[in-house]
Formats: C-alpha cells, structure tokens, sequence
C-alpha cells in the first residue's frame, strides 16, 4: 500500500502540464568578472501555454533547473536551461562565459568537480570547466567526441568522463579518447534518442565506472568490461541511472522502474509497488537510508518496504523533477521544470533568486 503525503505549499509549484593538448582556437577563458548578478540579467519568458502560473514566476532561477550540485567549498551550482548559476553564500550569479560554439549560451545538463576542485559542466554545446576564476570551452573541434552532452563525471585518477548522444569519451586535461560501447536501441517513446546515448555514468567505491544507456549497464574495471540487461532480470535495455547504497548495493533506475543490483543478483524493486508498470527517472539514497525516486511527476520515497508518495495538496503532484539532490546541510532539493524546490518540515519551498537559502 502507498502512503500519500499532502504538503503545504510555501509559494505555488510551477507544473508542466504533461508529464588535443595544444589550446585551440575555440577554447575560450574569460574571467568570471564577467558573471552578470541576476538582478542585471533578463528575466525568463515564462511559456503560457505550458505552465500553471504563480505570483513569482519572473524571480525563479530559471524556469527549467536540470541539475543541482554542491561542491567541496560549499559554493551551489544550477545547470538550467539559461546556462549555468552559482551561489557563493551571499549572491546568485550567472556565468555567461559559458558558450557553444558559435557563442551562443547553452543548456547545461549535468555538474561534476574533480580532485583539484575544478567545476566541470556537460551541456548542448560541449563541455566547459571552471578553473577558479578561469571558464575553458571545449567543443568538437578540439576531439570532443559530440557537442550533445549528457553527463560528466571525474574519477580518482582526476580523468573526466563525458557521455554524449554519440557515445562516451575521457578527457586526461589535454586529450580527448573515445571510449567504445557496445550500441543499444533507440527510445522511441522519448523526443531525443539514439543507439549510443549515455545517460548517466558514475564511479563506485571500488573504482569502476558504471554506463547508463540504451543496451543496459556497461561496468569497466581495469581489465574488463561487463554487461548487465535484459539477459540479467531488467525488463528494459533503457537504464537512466545507477547509485551505490551505504550497503554496497546498487539501485538501478530504467524506463520500466526500479531494480536492486545485489551479489551479481538483479531484483525488482518497484514491479510490486504499482498496479502498473512506472519507469523512474532521478534517484538517490539520503542521509537516513531512504531511497527517493520520481516516476514523472510522481515524488516517492522508499524506507525498507514502506513507500510513500509526495504531493503538495490533493490532485496537485510535486515539481516535475529532473534531479533529487540532498546537500551537505542533508537537505533534500527537487530541480526541474518551475525552478528549484525543497522539501522542509512539510513544505515543499520555492527557492527563487533571492530566497530563502
């Protein structure tokens, strides 16, 4: 049985109605002086057609947050779909140095840091690093194998890996090296997919770099490569993500719902919490061991067997979500469509440009 969570809302949820070494000649570094604080910036035009409005609709971060993510500084970073901002503890600050290249400004689609503290961004447009003050673009013309990025991720050896809509790629600080998979299937039922899409590629505890894509899980270690999909128990090649629990297990989030990885075993997890089938998107593990996972529109959260579903008030789910994030403050963000939220005491919390951090 589900439980279900109604919450008061702080400020009305915006809901989508539907569910080489040398430099080259494009790597361009500009000094974060040239960041425009948001009350200088334009604000964003709001799409009538597909938004349920409220009165601070013009003061969201952006109207689409596709991804959070907290450094070792503490500094927050917000990959949107007007680039990228940063919140250093007293401003929001947009980094408009980030570009593709023909110059434009670029969606950015996932965040990483690596060991030396460096601020890596995968976006439409290529790859950008942050370098303390320093933003390099890099593109295709500099070996990049596709300017559709999807995710990035740096490992212990500080080498970046770069999945893309054409494959996966490394980058070692001055080369790019293509890394070959095996090709997939393309998603019909999804607007943008291909045979070699990467969705997702993360680095467990024990060093190995797990592939989310459309032939399944590729695992790499150092000597070998493994494939885990339908042959494995999952009922679909489609794999968002994976996550590493505190137990050692795995959790893996696919097109069809959720499974456990667990000593070489794969497991439903959700196939007997639905009457119906639920592919799940974002996932995470928190501080207290609870799982959250959405299935669209959907928040739900998982403790042991007890699953409970989150909505801000009757027939009005939560924020269509493309990231659940907790922070070093073990508090739990929902970014998506309608900007940036947080779950507190009972209430799920616009974070606009100005409040309340």
């Amino acid at each position: 049985m589900i439980k279900i969570k109604f919450f008061t809302v702080v400020v009305l949820s915006l809901i989508l109605n539907s569910c080489s070494g040398q430099k080259s000649k494009n790597e361009i570094k500009e000094s974060i002086s040239s960041e425009k604080k948001l009350e200088e910036s334009k604000p964003d035009t709001p799409n009538t057609e597909n938004f349920l409005f409220y009165s601070d609709i013009n003061n969201q971060i952006s109207q689409v947050v596709r991804t959070i993510f907290q450094d070792s500084k503490g500094i927050f970073w917000f990959g949107t779909q007007n680039g990228a901002f940063k919140f250093d503890g007293n401003s929001l600050i947009h980094i408009d140095s980030i570009k593709n290249e023909s110059g434009k400004g670029v969606t950015i689609k996932d965040i990483a840091e690596d060991k030396d503290g460096k601020i890596w961004f995968g976006h439409e447009g290529g790859i950008s690093s942050i370098d303390k003050k320093v933003v390099t673009n890099y593109y295709e013309s500099d070996g990049l194998i596709s300017n559709d990025v999807w995710c990035i991720t740096t490992d212990r050896s500080n080498q970046v890996w770069i999945g893309t809509i054409e494959g996966v790629c490394k980058f070692d600080g001055k080369n790019f090296t293509s890394f070959e998979l095996p090709e997939g299937l393309k998603d019909t039922k999804v607007g943008i997919s291909s045979t070699k899409m990467i969705h997702n590629i993360m680095e467990d505890s024990g060093g190995r770099i797990w592939f989310s894509t459309n032939g399944g899980i590729y695992i790499k270690d150092r000597t070998s490569l493994t494939n885990l999909s339908e042959k494995d128990g999952l009922h679909t090649p489609f794999v968002n993500e994976v996550i590493e629990t505190h137990k050692g297990d795995f959790l893996i989030s696919t097109s069809q719902g959720l499974y456990k990885y667990q000593k070489g075993i794969i497991t439903e997890v959700t196939g007997n919490l639905f009457e119906e089938t639920k592919g799940t998107g974002s996932i995470i593990e928190d501080s207290n061991g609870n799982i959250w996972f959405n299935c669209s529109r959907s928040i739900y959260s998982l403790k042991n067997t007890d699953l409970t579903e989150y909505r801000i008030s009757e027939g009005n789910y939560g924020p269509l979500t493309f990231q659940i994030y907790e922070d070093q403050q073990k508090r739990l963000w929902f970014v998506g469509y309608g900007g940036a939220f947080r779950l507190e005491k009972g209430k799920f919390i616009n974070i606009t440009k100005d409040r309340p951090w």
